[in-house]
């Protein structure tokens, strides 16, 4: 006797294609990159979010982890790959998945620009993105250089933010 397959559930006709085009999409200036929120999790029931990130030479975030899977597509360029503490060069053309909870960093340490995609699931770095970025006009374009006060304010919004989007900081290595 065969097994029956699983019962696909029916098409849900409330949720619409996705069609992301650059000239419509929020351009997020945080940490000196600007990321481009392409899909976000209103489109995809919060299963997953995409963002497109320009990283310039010296870019990228601090270490950091948080509790949701991270996928880098690296499309340009090429970037230090920090994961639990070991170094590693990628390059255009090659993949990145960081598992939940795994403390990581990418840095851009070349002298060209890196373009990748970041893709999270289940979705919400992407309202985390919006909340402490600020917006600039085109996907390459960078954000405003911050003085030493305003940096300080960014960093304090980002430690009050980060618990709430289920992001964990740490110091500079």
């Amino acid at each position: 006797m065969a097994t029956a397959l699983a019962t696909i559930p029916p098409d849900n006709p409330k949720r619409n294609l996705t069609l992301a085009q650059p000239d419509s999409l929020p351009h997020i200036g945080l940490v000196g990159d600007t990321y481009t929120i392409t899909v976000a999790g209103e489109q995809t029931d919060g299963r997953f979010c995409v963002i497109d990130m320009h990283i310039p030479p010296g870019g990228g975030p601090p270490p950091h982890r948080h509790d949701f899977e991270e996928t880098f597509i690296l499309l340009e360029g090429e970037m230090e790959a920090t994961f639990r503490g070991k170094k590693s060069t990628v390059r255009a053309g090659d993949t990145l998945n960081i598992p939940s909870n795994a403390p990581h960093q990418f840095h851009n340490a070349s002298t060209r620009s890196v373009r990748m995609l970041c893709i999270c699931s289940p979705a919400g770095q992407e309202k985390f993105f919006m909340e402490v970025g600020v917006p600039v006009a085109t996907r390459t374009m960078s954000p405003p250089k911050l003085d030493e006060k305003e940096q300080a304010a960014f960093i304090e919004k980002v430690k009050a933010l980060a618990p709430q989007y289920r992001t964990e900081l740490f110091r500079e290595a």
